[in-house]
Formats: C-alpha cells, sequence, structure tokens
C-alpha cells in the first residue's frame, strides 16, 4: 500500500495494491501502522456506516461545524466521483476543491481531515461507499452546501438522477463563508 500526498492539505490517498488470482482478488483496504506513519490514530475512528446509490445520484455536499470530523472514504462497489472542498479558515488549500475517483478496481482509501465539505456522484448502476469516521454523529453540527452551487462551481461528471430534499435544500456557499470567517 503506498500513500499519496493530494493538492488539498492534509488530505491523503491510500492506495492498496489488490493481488488477482483464479478466485478472484483480495487487498487490504486499512492498515493502521501505515496510517500511524502519516499521523493518523485508526483507533480513533469510531462510526462505521455505508451508503447505497444509483447511477447519477449525488449526496452533498456536507460537512461538520465545530471540532469537524475526520473520515476513510472508500468505494466497496462501483464507481464514485468524489469531491472535497477546504472549509478551514487558515488554511493554504482554504476554498479549494478537489475530485477524485473512487471505485471498486483500484480500492484506494481516501482520508478527508477535519474541516471539509464531502460529496460524491455515482458513476455505476449499483454503488456502495463505506465511511469510518472518528466522531459519532451530531446533527446540530451539521453543515451543507448545495452540490450545484455556482460559487462554489463543482463540475459533475453525469447529469443529477436523484438528490435528496435535504441536499436540495442546503444553503449557499457564500452563506457558508459567513459563518466560517
Amino acid at each position: 500500500m503506498k500513500v499519496e500526498q493530494t493538492r488539498l492539505d492534509g488530505v491523503l490517498l491510500f492506495v492498496p495494491t489488490p493481488h488477482h488470482d483464479d478466485r478472484g482478488l483480495f487487498t487490504r483496504t486499512f492498515d493502521a501502522a501505515l496510517a500511524a506513519e502519516h499521523g493518523l490514530d485508526a483507533a480513533a475512528f469510531v462510526q462505521d456506516s455505508q451508503s447505497r446509490s444509483r447511477l447519477g445520484t449525488i449526496r452533498g455536499m456536507h460537512g461538520r461545524s465545530g471540532r469537524g470530523e475526520a473520515k476513510l472514504v472508500r468505494c466497496a462497489r462501483g464507481a464514485v466521483h468524489d469531491v472535497l472542498v477546504d472549509i478551514r479558515p487558515g488554511s493554504p488549500t482554504f476554498g479549494r476543491s478537489q475530485a477524485f475517483t473512487l471505485d471498486d478496481t483500484s480500492f484506494a482509501t481516501l482520508y478527508v481531515p477535519p474541516g471539509f465539505l464531502h460529496g460524491f456522484q455515482a458513476l455505476t448502476g449499483q454503488t456502495d461507499v463505506c465511511y469510518r469516521i472518528d466522531r459519532e454523529h451530531d446533527p446540530e453540527e451539521d453543515l451543507s452546501v448545495r452540490y450545484d452551487d455556482a460559487d462554489l462551481g463543482l463540475a459533475w461528471p453525469l447529469p443529477p438522477t436523484s438528490v435528496s430534499a435535504r441536499d436540495l435544500g442546503a444553503g449557499s456557499w457564500a452563506g457558508l463563508l459567513g459563518r466560517l470567517t
């Protein structure tokens, strides 16, 4: 497994080496020792969640106020266009976004530190995304920005086929900036 730095400060991509044979494949999806070498405490992650989405579904853009939350995100089935936006005032990459393709071929895991908006679009008919989170969910800390906010300017690869009422009712990038700064 190798670890790649990204264009966003503190975001890491863990890329395993799947081993294929006549039975199928085997891959390591997480390594606590390797994570520790990069400053992550594996024991800090307290909740695992999974979502299943259909082709074109967009989930996001979500974040947390307060201490935020760290996440390890991977796609266990299918493929997603995964997007992060740095919302940490004072960060050298504040306001910047980066997209990643996570899929069930590379099995890459994205480490998202606290202070990011996160969202994704399903690129396949059935897509399972797994999240490992370092804090229990507190709805009072939920932040969200519309996935298609013009000021945020995120490019989605497919026309949206399904977006939740919550995500359609999300606030604006400008409104979030006013709360953060």
